[in-house]
């Protein structure tokens, strides 16, 4: 897919030149657990964080490929900081489903940073009639450290006394958030606990969750799954590139290979990685095209649409996973020092990969259900 705007080329071209920065970060961020301030401002600057804001409002309001190809290049240099961008942006275009009101809110600056936390494990309560207190914790809350609003789904209990998830926007400010990010995996990426200890939130910023999953110009959960992806593929390239990077000159001990990359088994390692990462890639592209020929058409995707989106990311992830999996088992012992990239790499595709909505076994059910006639048994479609 061909990109046409100067402004997203622009970005692009900035971010692809700040991927050894990028890299060099890593440690940084893991100690810390948060990726560093540095990477957030270097982003801002390049307009990563105007990507999905709508044009009337400064923004880009760049096409779902060219998004994806930006969250790519970001996740190539640094995993934490692939993964905190891949969810500023997938999450900034979903104010646009709310009242106007709450779009020149949040869209005020032109570049905006929005972390979403989708359990319902709040609450909130009608107060006078023009907006609602807000209660509750959400967990693994990932950029929650330098977002500037967080959409948090809770529970209202309507008329009949039925309770029904609803989705609310709260500037990060309003909510506490806790230090309570220690992980062996996705350490940098500071998915924290927030809380909302009566926050008052106005009606504007309150909508049904049904409307946020339903969209609008492109369907939200196979939005956010293309953009997923798009960061793990880029995950896959960092550690493609490392692990060339690290074999010149290095031999296979207690063997009589002086020279890795002349072993066969270091070639076939090496192919097979490749290949992975294109076969992912070459699927990405195929849903990212229907995405767009969907909001060009201003149609939606039906049920079979959306569940082959899901089981298609979550394919295309599992090969990019599989092939930092061999790379790393190719790399020798020392690939575990942690001021090795590629171990980093490793650790965190794999445990950012146990993610609810991206997880390969889940994926695959849902879409083979829609293969075969079945209902989806999911609403995050």
């Amino acid at each position: 897919m061909t990109r046409t705007d100067s402004g997203v080329t622009a970005v692009l071209d900035e971010v692809t030149a700040l991927v050894p920065t990028l890299r060099e970060s890593g440690a940084e961020a893991e100690q810390r657990r948060w990726i560093p301030d540095e990477n957030i401002e270097l982003l801002d600057k390049a307009g990563v964080f105007r990507l999905a804001v709508p044009r009337r409002f400064g923004g880009l309001g760049a096409p779902v490929a060219d998004q994806a190809a930006v969250l790519n290049q970001i996740a190539r240099g640094d995993s934490a900081t692939g993964w905190v961008s891949m969810i500023w942006v997938s999450s900034a275009w979903v104010p646009s489903l709310f009242p106007e009101q709450a779009q020149e809110e949040v869209y005020a600056g032109g570049s905006v940073r929005v972390s979403t936390g989708f359990t319902p494990s709040g609450s909130l309560t009608a107060h006078g009639g023009d907006g609602y207190t807000l209660d509750g914790s959400w967990k693994w809350i990932s950029g929650s450290r330098g977002a500037d609003w967080a959409l948090l789904a809770a529970l209202l209990t309507g008329p009949d006394g039925t309770p029904a998830p609803y989705a609310a926007l709260v500037p990060l400010s309003a909510l506490t958030v806790a230090d309570d990010w220690y992980a062996s995996a996705g350490a940098g990426t500071g998915s924290s606990t927030v809380t909302a200890a009566g926050v008052s939130v106005p009606a504007h910023r309150v909508v049904p969750l049904t409307d946020i999953l339903a969209g609008g110009d492109y369907p939200f959960v196979p939005f956010f799954m293309a953009q997923g992806a798009a960061a793990y593929i880029g995950m896959a390239k960092g550690a493609y590139e490392r692990f060339l990077e690290r074999l010149p000159g290095r031999g296979i001990t207690y063997t009589s290979w002086t020279d890795q990359s002349l072993s066969p088994l270091t070639q076939v390692q090496v192919a097979v990685a490749a290949n992975r990462i294109e076969a992912a890639e070459a699927l990405q592209e195929r849903w990212l095209r229907r995405l767009q020929e969907h909001a060009d058409a201003g149609t939606q995707p039906d049920v079979a649409e959306r569940a082959a989106a899901r089981g298609r990311a979550a394919y295309a992830i599992q090969l990019a996973k599989e092939a930092v999996d061999g790379l790393f088992e190719a790399a020798g012992a020392s690939v575990i020092l942690s001021d090795e990239p590629l171990q980093r790499f490793h650790r965190d595709i794999r445990g950012l990969s146990l993610h609810g909505l991206f997880t390969f076994t889940t994926n695959q059910e849902v879409h083979g259900r829609a293969i075969l006639g079945l209902a989806p048994d999911t609403p995050f479609l």
